[in-house]
């Protein structure tokens, strides 16, 4: 059998993938902002391939893996580190691992060391796959969640930097909910400021199968996500929730796509974010009603706290409907925070930081609240607050 670049053998028709996107991959340019999926970032930065390590560096177990609740999966700098674990290129049938044919879901299929296999042996407890990178080279971590036909599985992938070091980080984070299955994932996106991360992610929804989604974005220089929800499976339902906070140059980027295949589907999105300094957030959501899609109900919403002079946030929800059979909207808000309520508050006894601080702790509540994790939520809620609260009291905000 063919070998991936970790010297492992793999399936052949991973193989063959990565064959034809090493081929292609010399004739793909940097994507650009003239490009709609790509608006308003600016990738003028070298993305280092030829850095990819031969091998994972040394992991760091903190007290999140250590007092995990469930299964553990490590992925160290792109490499599966746990024992027991599978990768897909052991599957006799081919998965969709990375979706797209940009240069980098390209550099993904060419130089994937073999994205992690959570299956049905895995997903009997709660499962938290650790990513890691530990140095300054390019990364391709991956990982494929298989829920079984009526399974009901619950995973939360951490992404974070071990190091202060700048990376590029490139992340695939793919799923197949069988049908009758429920899936409940939650990403945290937890890099060091220094670092770019760059992640595709792609879940499929069978018949009346159901998804919780939540994703928390707080570190990174840049933080992208483009997400598809592919409701395939005639009744197929999802919640999708994320928060997200920048600060100082941070730019943090949302691609979330909605794809109604199925009849009687529905979806909620529903996206807070906050900005501060010079941060720059952009949020761009689909909801794509295909012509056998008839009795759809989905809706998308996206709020922004813009909390600094220098800050900005780019919100652009859209709709695309090919069946006249269907319920959906979207919304969207950019703006400061509320000088009435300031003023309310005030006139119950409290101070002017306290009031913004409460105001900003009940903005981010009402979408950490559907974080079905309680682990999860509860950091999220520790960090944005104390976030907020270390900008207040350096006079950022």
């Amino acid at each position: 059998m063919p070998q991936t670049p970790s010297g492992t053998t793999e399936a052949t028709w991973l193989a063959e993938r990565r064959t034809a996107a090493k081929e292609r991959l010399g004739t793909l340019s940097m994507p650009s902002e003239r490009e709609e999926i790509w608006r308003y970032l600016d990738l003028d930065f070298d993305p280092g391939f030829e850095s990819v390590p031969p091998g994972p560096g040394s992991s760091n177990d903190d007290h999140v893996v250590t007092g995990w609740h469930g299964t553990v999966v490590s992925i160290v700098d792109g490499y599966t580190t746990s024992q027991g674990v599978a990768s897909v290129g052991e599957l006799e049938e081919s998965v969709e691992i990375v979706r797209g044919s940009d240069l980098f879901s390209t550099a993904f299929l060419a130089y994937a060391p073999g994205s992690a296999y959570v299956g049905e042996a895995l997903l009997e407890t709660p499962v938290l796959v650790d990513i890691q990178t530990t140095g300054t080279a390019t990364t391709f971590p991956g990982v494929h969640i298989d829920v079984p036909r009526g399974g009901d599985a619950a995973v939360v992938v951490r992404m974070r930097s071990t190091t202060d070091q700048a990376a590029t980080v490139v992340p695939s984070i793919t799923a197949n909910v069988g049908d009758n299955a429920r899936l409940t994932l939650s990403i945290i996106q937890d890099w060091n400021y220094a670092t770019r991360s760059l992640g595709r992610g792609v879940i499929r929804l069978g018949r009346d199968a159901g998804l919780t989604f939540s994703e928390v974005g707080l570190g990174a220089k840049l933080g992208r996500l483009h997400l598809d929800v592919d409701f395939v499976g005639d009744g197929s339902h999802g919640k999708i929730y994320g928060a997200y906070f920048g600060e100082g140059d941070q730019v943090l980027d949302y691609r979330y796509f909605m794809n109604h295949i199925g009849t009687n589907t529905r979806a909620d999105m529903f996206l807070k974010g906050a900005v501060a300094d010079r941060a720059l957030s952009v949020f761009t959501g689909m909801i794509r009603i295909e012509e056998t899609g008839k009795r759809t109900e989905s809706f998308q919403t996206n709020r922004n706290l813009i909390l600094s002079e220098g800050a900005a946030a780019q919100s652009v929800p859209n709709l695309e409907i090919l069946n006249n059979d269907v319920k959906c909207g979207h919304g969207s808000s950019v703006g400061p925070l509320d000088q009435d309520q300031r003023y309310y508050l005030m006139s119950r006894g409290l101070t002017p930081k306290r009031a913004d601080r409460l105001q900003v702790h009940g903005f981010f509540e009402a979408v950490i609240e559907q974080i079905p994790d309680q682990h999860v939520a509860a950091w999220a809620r520790d960090k944005i607050n104390s976030k907020y609260i270390t900008a207040q009291e350096e006079g950022r905000v």
